[in-house]
């Protein structure tokens, strides 16, 4: 079976689902497979529970006409996410970068949805699954389409282009991430810089931080840029004294927005939702509402109350660069018994003790009411602070702790779980 074949059942029945324990009655099932799991085997599984097709990759029953086999299944699904694209003339706005990218997604899609029917990437689906997902999503009545994507790898964020197909792109930094992967600093901006390839050759808009050099250099040859930062760029902006929450000076309309955000380490992710509102002619007032009103609850930059405590949730993930800005942020807030809880950062490779020594020697800087290390290369480098091998078993140590009227910040790495020790504060 052809892909518009496939696009044909897609037509009749426009929802995938890849996982059975997700599943819907009408949907389409894709049994991907991996290196522990193949989706092939829960195809009839799929069908007994509402399905109106399975696409499989392996032999599984020839008489079964809702099974469809096909060559390789993920293959087929983005294939078939190309396809659907193909049936739009919107902007395809595509965002990624090292930090800051699904904030930046939130509050873009934001703007965009108080003017345009937009879609946006749900959560943190931004792999060789979760883009063509996205874009499988996308109905008939959409004006924008918001699309993130995470990469760890070169020609990752090439790959996904093919089918995306992005009109707009968004670079937000190069930072130390996936540094094992990418080969260390200039392969992430080689990596991340096949976005800037694309809209390069596709004579497409990227909007641009114009306080970061290197952006700079990635992004010329490219005709159409708006740019955003806090000088000399079209959209200008700097961040104001305030407690903990981000307070932006919109200097060119000389207004103040009061996000809901923590850390000015946020300032250039606003910045550039403000700059593709105003590329999209989105009124001013709205641009200010959407971005003031959003309020994060996806463990990042996130402030939660627990008794008398007040946590900055940042357990998504972390690599050297966010984690250094997490830490000074905590450290200039002006409050009292500040209380550090860091784990461990992977896919560091070569670098990873280096990196890990470097964010201990920040610590050190700053007087702190408590700080403690959980997990990955904490325990192989120079500190004399408490650490623990798993976050379950600092959650035991502080839940003997009994802290009271604290600012903590907990941050690590996503396979970290930095977010139980939050559950035994009460």
């Amino acid at each position: 079976m052809n892909i518009d074949q496939v696009y044909d059942l897609y037509f009749q029945f426009p929802s995938v689902q890849t996982d059975t324990r997700k599943l819907q009655a009408g949907d389409i099932f894709f049994a991907l497979s991996g290196p522990n799991f193949n989706g092939n085997h829960f195809a009839k599984k799929a069908l007994e529970a509402g399905a109106e097709y399975a696409i499989v990759d392996e032999p599984v029953d020839e008489n079964d006409k809702r099974i469809v086999q096909v060559d390789n299944v993920l293959h087929t699904l983005q294939m078939l996410a190309k396809r659907h694209r193909e049936t739009f003339n919107i902007p395809f706005i595509a965002i990624t970068g090292s930090n800051g990218k699904t904030t930046t997604k939130e509050l873009v899609s934001a703007v965009l949805k108080s003017t345009y029917c937009t879609y946006t990437t749900e959560g943190n689906l931004n792999n060789h699954i979760g883009v063509p997902l996205t874009i499988l999503k996308i109905k008939s009545d959409a004006e924008m389409a918001v699309v993130e994507m995470g990469a760890n790898h070169q020609k990752e964020i090439e790959s996904y282009c093919t089918y995306t197909l992005p009109t707009h792109g968004i670079i937000t930094n190069c930072g130390k991430a996936h540094l094992e992967g990418f080969g260390g600093i200039e392969g992430v901006r080689k990596g991340k810089g096949e976005l800037y390839d694309f809209i390069r050759v596709q004579l497409g808009t990227a909007f641009v931080n114009n306080d970061y050099d290197y952006l700079h250099t990635m992004s010329r040859g490219i005709e159409k840029l708006t740019t955003y930062g806090t000088a000399n760029s079209d959209v200008i902006g700097k961040a104001l004294p305030s407690g903990t929450f981000l307070k932006v000076e919109w200097t060119n309309e000389s207004v103040v927005i009061n996000t809901q955000l923590v850390g000015d380490y946020n300032l250039p992710n606003v910045l550039c939702a403000i700059a593709v509102g105003r590329h999209f002619n989105v009124p001013v007032q709205k641009i200010i509402s959407a971005i003031e009103n959003y309020v994060p609850d996806n463990s990042r930059s996130q402030l939660v109350a627990r008794g008398s405590n007040h946590i900055i949730l940042d357990a998504y993930n972390a690599n050297p660069s966010s984690m250094m800005l997490a830490i000074d942020n905590i450290a200039h807030i002006n409050a009292p018994n500040k209380v550090l809880m860091l784990g461990g950062m992977m896919e560091m490779g070569q670098d990873s003790l280096a990196e890990h020594q470097a964010i201990v020697d920040q610590v050190k800087k700053y007087d702190w009411h408590t700080a403690i290390f959980v997990g990955g290369d904490f325990d192989k480098v120079n500190h004399s602070f408490p650490y623990f091998p798993t976050s379950t078993k600092a959650a035991e140590w502080v839940a003997g702790q009994h802290f009271e009227n604290c600012y903590i910040l907990l941050k690590g790495s996503r396979s970290m779980q930095m977010e139980q020790i939050m559950e035994v504060m009460r």
